[in-house]
């Protein structure tokens, strides 16, 4: 995702362009408002601009985007066979998965089979609460990075230098990040949408109330040239998907402990204006080089900077602990359902050594869920964690029982040091039976 932040110049005042003359602020937004239109113009699509919704992201925005790049990858309608399909595959899930998790069949019941563009408006909702707070954050880091401006040279000769109120200035920029946010994020589900087999498979609680339901159009590309059943391969996604649902439904403060860390994230968004500084220079001297030349008042540039990557908020140590939490859970999760599924198939899925490493390798190499975090958080799961939280799970069931292994959901979770050391982390959560020496 483009970074984002404001349009520093080389003069001595931040407020004067390359000629010593006031940046008219006002025209500079007209401008890369019209530019804005004319590039969503050619994608067919109503440019956001600067919208007045009131919205930190605008959910029209990334629904029309997301719904865009969906049209032109394609969404093949589902059928009364596809769903006839899904519904066997799900049957023989649950009644697999009954063997294999303390958690209960999720009592909530929605559209097994769905389209891409269902899967699109089902978690668009999902989307917004988990992405808005970086919205939120990176407004509040403008504000607060006006207000430090506007404190020390005074606001009434700054807007008059800016030729524009400087509230006014925080709004319009609000509304431009939340609007890119919501375009990037849009962008990003529509290529989602192509790819994702259901609505759990990118670990996020994206649906309330929690049910299982997969895309079979995506289902039935994910097994070309396997050499396996699709009967096969639809049950071991029936199981992930089911398996998933199941936990976040019988654990809401799981829920909430993801949304808290994408939250915590968004509030610890700092803009470092003298790092950017350092790298709007070094940008500024190389495009120097190759010839070209920044200009504040020139929509062109301000892309173009913003390309580079000069406007990015620095990473304070309060958003990677968040980061942290967020992959570390992440990680949990997808390792908890490899160990339920390989539980529940047992040896009734012929295949399920392939297909859990077609799974590990895809999701390693192109998973396009790892691409969305990457994007907006700079997170990489690791697909080394996963299965080391997979062998975690496998040996705290070995070693206690299936409920055992499952109510670990309910207390503290795991750190990623943990993982590798399943009988010290039981003994730091075990209660002794002797209090008297506490």
């Amino acid at each position: 995702m483009a970074p984002f932040g404001f349009t520093p110049d080389n003069s001595d005042d931040p407020e004067k362009n390359n000629n010593g003359e006031p940046v008219d602020f006002a025209a500079m937004m007209e401008q890369m408002q019209a530019q804005i239109q004319q590039q969503f113009s050619a994608l067919g699509m109503s440019a956001p601009g600067f919208t007045q919704s009131g919205e930190a992201m605008p959910k029209n925005i990334v629904r029309d985007t997301a719904k865009k790049f969906v049209t032109a990858k394609g969404s093949a309608p589902i059928g009364a066979n596809d769903v006839a399909r899904i519904e066997e595959a799900f049957s023989i899930a649950e009644l697999w998965l009954n063997e294999a998790t303390f958690f209960p069949q999720s009592v909530a019941t929605g559209n097994p089979a769905m389209a891409r563009t269902d899967w699109v408006d089902t978690t668009l909702t999902g989307w917004q609460i988990c992405v808005e707070p970086i919205a939120i954050g990176l407004a509040a880091a403008i504000s607060d990075l006006l207000s430090e401006a506007t404190g020390e040279s005074g606001q009434n000769e700054a807007e008059s230098a800016m030729q524009l109120p400087v509230g006014m200035i925080a709004t319009l920029l609000r509304s431009f990040i939340g609007s890119l946010i919501a375009t990037q994020l849009g962008q990003s589900i529509g290529g989602l949408a192509a790819n994702v087999t259901g609505t759990h498979d990118v670990g996020l609680p994206l649906v309330e109330p929690v049910y299982p339901s997969l895309v079979p159009q995506n289902i039935d590309e994910w097994g070309q040239d396997l050499n396996i059943p699709m009967e096969e391969i639809r049950i071991f996604h029936a199981l992930r998907e089911s398996a998933v649902a199941r936990l976040f439904a019988h654990n809401p403060w799981l829920v909430s402990y993801i949304r808290t860390a994408i939250s915590d994230y968004g509030k610890g968004i700092r803009i470092d204006i003298d790092a950017i500084q350092r790298q709007a220079q070094e940008v500024f001297d190389s495009a120097s080089q190759e010839g070209k030349e920044f200009d504040p008042t020139n929509p062109e540039s301000f892309t173009i900077a913003l390309n580079e990557g000069i406007f990015s908020p620095e990473e304070t140590p309060a958003q990677r602990t968040a980061l942290t939490k967020l992959e570390t859970v992440l990680a949990l999760i997808d390792g908890w359902s490899e160990e339920v599924i390989a539980l529940a198939a047992g040896d009734r899925l012929p295949n399920l050594v392939a297909l859990q490493e077609t799974l590990r390798r895809r999701r390693a190499t192109s998973a396009p869920a790892q691409q969305l975090f990457s994007t907006l958080f700079g997170l990489q799961v690791s697909p080394k964690l996963a299965r080391e939280a997979a062998t975690f799970w496998r040996a705290i069931r070995e070693v206690k029982d299936i409920e055992n292994r499952d109510r670990i959901w309910s207390g503290i979770l795991p750190t990623s040091e943990d993982l590798l050391t399943p009988e010290s982390y039981l003994a730091s959560i075990e209660i002794p039976d002797d209090l008297s020496g506490l």
